[in-house]
Protein backbone atom coordinates (compact mmCIF):
# COMPACT_ATOMS: atom_id res chain seq x y z
CA UNK A 1 0.00 0.00 0.00
CA UNK A 2 1.22 3.68 -0.44
CA UNK A 3 0.68 6.56 1.46
CA UNK A 4 -1.00 10.16 -0.01
CA UNK A 5 -1.67 13.21 1.49
CA UNK A 6 -4.42 15.30 0.14
CA UNK A 7 -5.30 19.09 1.16
CA UNK A 8 -7.09 20.12 -1.52
CA UNK A 9 -9.97 17.99 -3.82
CA UNK A 10 -8.87 14.29 -3.36
CA UNK A 11 -10.55 15.50 -0.10
CA UNK A 12 -13.53 15.97 -2.09
CA UNK A 13 -15.96 12.54 -2.37
CA UNK A 14 -17.25 13.01 -5.88
CA UNK A 15 -13.29 13.08 -6.95
CA UNK A 16 -12.56 10.10 -5.34
CA UNK A 17 -15.11 8.08 -6.91
CA UNK A 18 -13.97 9.74 -10.44
CA UNK A 19 -10.38 8.57 -10.11
CA UNK A 20 -10.59 5.84 -7.71
CA UNK A 21 -13.85 4.39 -8.16
CA UNK A 22 -14.29 4.08 -4.20
CA UNK A 23 -14.23 6.55 -1.07
CA UNK A 24 -10.89 6.50 0.28
CA UNK A 25 -10.65 5.95 4.00
CA UNK A 26 -7.55 8.22 5.88
CA UNK A 27 -5.90 9.94 9.09
CA UNK A 28 -5.67 13.35 9.64
CA UNK A 29 -2.14 14.89 9.82
CA UNK A 30 -0.39 18.20 9.12
CA UNK A 31 2.44 18.94 6.69
CA UNK A 32 5.04 21.20 8.31
CA UNK A 33 6.97 23.75 6.40
CA UNK A 34 4.32 24.29 3.73
CA UNK A 35 2.06 26.90 3.13
CA UNK A 36 -0.71 26.67 0.76
CA UNK A 37 -1.23 28.90 -2.35
CA UNK A 38 -3.59 28.17 -5.42
CA UNK A 39 -3.10 27.74 -9.27
CA UNK A 40 -5.71 28.18 -12.21
CA UNK A 41 -6.57 24.58 -13.42
CA UNK A 42 -6.71 25.20 -17.58
CA UNK A 43 -7.80 21.00 -18.17
CA UNK A 44 -11.56 21.20 -18.39
CA UNK A 45 -11.78 17.47 -17.45
CA UNK A 46 -9.81 18.20 -13.81
CA UNK A 47 -11.93 21.44 -14.13
CA UNK A 48 -15.20 18.55 -14.66
CA UNK A 49 -14.45 16.21 -11.91
CA UNK A 50 -13.44 19.12 -9.21
CA UNK A 51 -16.36 21.57 -10.28
CA UNK A 52 -13.17 23.99 -8.96
CA UNK A 53 -11.47 26.62 -11.72
CA UNK A 54 -8.69 26.81 -8.49
CA UNK A 55 -6.94 24.18 -6.90
CA UNK A 56 -4.62 24.74 -3.31
CA UNK A 57 -0.82 24.39 -4.40
CA UNK A 58 1.64 23.42 -1.66
CA UNK A 59 4.49 25.60 -1.14
CA UNK A 60 7.31 24.53 0.67
CA UNK A 61 8.84 27.32 3.13
CA UNK A 62 10.80 25.41 5.66
CA UNK A 63 9.58 27.70 8.38
CA UNK A 64 8.18 25.08 11.07
CA UNK A 65 5.07 27.88 12.05
CA UNK A 66 3.99 27.31 8.68
CA UNK A 67 1.23 24.41 8.51
CA UNK A 68 -1.06 22.88 6.58
CA UNK A 69 -3.26 20.27 7.64
CA UNK A 70 -5.48 17.27 5.64
CA UNK A 71 -5.67 13.72 5.25
CA UNK A 72 -2.95 10.51 4.27
CA UNK A 73 -5.10 8.08 2.60
CA UNK A 74 -3.82 4.74 2.53
CA UNK A 75 -4.37 3.46 -1.58
CA UNK A 76 -2.95 1.04 -4.01
CA UNK A 77 -0.01 1.68 -6.46
CA UNK A 78 -2.92 1.17 -8.80
CA UNK A 79 -4.34 3.94 -7.49
CA UNK A 80 -1.62 5.97 -7.03
CA UNK A 81 -0.84 6.07 -10.77
CA UNK A 82 -4.99 6.98 -11.18
CA UNK A 83 -4.07 10.14 -8.84
CA UNK A 84 -0.99 11.03 -10.95
CA UNK A 85 -3.02 11.23 -13.93
CA UNK A 86 -6.18 13.29 -12.15
CA UNK A 87 -3.13 15.53 -11.24
CA UNK A 88 -2.29 18.53 -13.94
CA UNK A 89 1.53 19.52 -14.74
CA UNK A 90 1.83 22.10 -12.43
CA UNK A 91 2.01 19.20 -9.39
CA UNK A 92 4.68 16.54 -9.04
CA UNK A 93 4.96 14.22 -6.98
CA UNK A 94 7.51 14.03 -3.68
CA UNK A 95 7.61 12.06 -0.34
CA UNK A 96 7.15 14.30 3.01
CA UNK A 97 7.47 13.19 6.70
CA UNK A 98 4.44 14.74 8.75
CA UNK A 99 4.12 16.18 12.25
CA UNK A 100 2.84 12.71 13.23
CA UNK A 101 6.09 10.96 11.87
CA UNK A 102 4.06 9.26 8.83
CA UNK A 103 5.32 10.05 5.36
CA UNK A 104 3.80 10.24 2.06
CA UNK A 105 3.27 10.98 -1.00
CA UNK A 106 2.46 14.90 -1.48
CA UNK A 107 1.58 17.28 -4.86
CA UNK A 108 3.82 19.92 -4.47
CA UNK A 109 4.78 22.60 -6.59
CA UNK A 110 6.26 21.11 -9.77
CA UNK A 111 8.82 24.15 -10.72
CA UNK A 112 10.42 23.54 -6.93
CA UNK A 113 11.17 20.00 -8.16
CA UNK A 114 12.39 21.11 -11.19
CA UNK A 115 14.91 23.33 -8.97
CA UNK A 116 13.03 26.55 -10.11
CA UNK A 117 11.45 26.99 -6.91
Amino acid sequence: MQKLFSYGTLQQENVQLATFSRKLTGSPDVLVGYRLDEIAISDPAVVATSGKTHHPMLIRTENPADEVPGVIFEITDEELAQADRYEVKEYARVMATFRSGAQAWIYGDAREAKGQG
